[in-house]
């Protein structure tokens, strides 16, 4: 099976490649924009994968890049939810118009199936109750969240004129290993850095605001098993079910670490949906339990692997 991963340099590009490439079976191309990153991740891998710079949006020829591939993992994305509305129409250009040339590449080069990951987080907007389910109407605030609608619709066009097989996979907020600790995205890691390294974490807001954190084996092992099943058209949910507010978390992390914590807090922000979480009946129904590992026990796990990567380095 040939398998291509579009923004595997990323965190969750990283960790799903490491899953990928244990199987032996399997042959990975790796596309990213950060050569270092991508042969730091090939060694990770045991050399078992190719790499391939692109940015995806220049990309002159996306055929070059797909010929001879079964299923593409498109991970990309050129902006995040807390600035997406500043360049709204660069925006869907980067990722919305890149989508529609890599879909119809994807039928010229008859790639088998897509696995496109969306936003649970985004995609649902401020005028549903929590739980979220997949049925309920898509009605983002930010234009990050319109942009991964706009792809599931794009993913849907496709398959109804062309017969393109697709899974979308709408996340939640994943944390753990390889997650960049001092990004602007990962509460749960970056907070959790800032407390290893006794520096002040910044909050949004009182601490109200409510999100889904799920840990990245959970993530992936989900997304994977979406990905090799047999629904035709498929969308899940993948999180863990439970929403976590900011105050709960910093709580969780300081009772975890042990550490008492430096807590500046901010203005609120207009982006951030108040509350989020998502109901994951639809894939436990499926596909059995999907939680195995709990947010202290998640913390602990980002913790060791700090310790052993970023601690170590910093000393």
């Amino acid at each position: 099976m040939n398998i291509i991963i579009l923004g595997a340099s990323g965190f969750i590009g990283t960790n799903l490649a490491l899953e990928l490439s244990r199987d032996k079976e399997c042959h990975i191309t790796l596309v990213g924009r950060d050569c270092r990153r991508l042969e730091k991740l090939k060694t990770l891998c045991g050399g078992r994968v190719h790499l391939q710079k692109s940015d995806l949006i220049g990309e002159p020829d996306l055929d070059v890049l797909l010929k001879g591939q079964d299923i593409v993992y498109h991970l990309i994305s050129t902006t995040v939810p807390t600035t997406s509305n500043q360049q709204i129409t660069k925006e869907i250009i980067d990722n919305v118009e890149v989508m529609a040339r890599l879909l119809e590449a994807c039928v010229r080069c008859h790639i088998k199936k897509i696995i496109f990951i969306s936003s649970g987080g985004t995609v649902y907007g401020v005028e549903h109750s929590c739980p979220l389910r997949e049925d309920m109407e898509t009605l983002p605030i930010n234009s990050y969240g319109m942009q991964k609608v706009m792809n599931e619709k794009l993913l849907y066009l496709y398959q109804y004129m062309y017969g393109l097989d697709y899974r979308i996979v709408r996340l939640a907020n994943p944390y753990g290993p390889y997650q960049r600790p001092n990004g602007i995205q990962g509460a749960v890691t970056t907070f959790t850095y800032k407390a290893l390294k006794q520096e002040p974490i910044h909050v949004y807001g009182d601490g109200s605001v409510v999100r889904d954190y799920i840990f990245i084996d959970d993530a992936i092992h989900g997304i994977i098993t979406i990905a090799n099943s047999d629904e035709k058209k498929s969308l899940f949910n993948v999180g863990s079910g439970q929403g976590v507010s900011i105050c709960q978390l910093l709580n969780v992390l300081e009772h975890t670490l042990e550490i008492p914590l430096q807590i500046h807090y901010l203005p609120g922000r207009s982006v951030d949906v108040p509350v989020n979480y998502l109901d994951i009946s639809k894939y436990e129904r499926k596909f059995g339990e999907l939680i195995s590992v709990s947010l202290e026990e998640g913390i602990h796990k980002t913790v060791d692997f700090m310790r052993k990567v970023y601690m170590e380095r910093d000393d």
